[in-house]
């Protein structure tokens, strides 16, 4: 998952401003204690740090994985 996909699933699962909260203030103890702007600063992979988030906010299953893609195009 590159940056701008994690950013691009952020904001379509919470919202843009709720979104920006979460990565800034919720710790996550799978990130040993970080936030996820934290995380992602200290070159945790995205991917890691949306699973982390997904698992924290209890999102289903079903929206963790391909999050943050575009849309085929048709």
């Amino acid at each position: 998952m590159k940056l701008s996909e994690f950013q691009r699933a952020m904001a379509d699962e919470f919202g843009g401003g709720y979104g920006q909260a979460l990565l800034s203030d919720l710790v996550l103890p799978e990130l040993g204690g970080r936030t996820g702007k934290a995380a992602i600063d200290a070159g945790i992979p995205p991917r890691e740090v949306w699973l982390a988030l997904c698992k924290e906010m209890g999102v289903p299953q079903s929206h963790w994985y391909g999050a943050g893609k575009p849309a085929p195009k048709r």
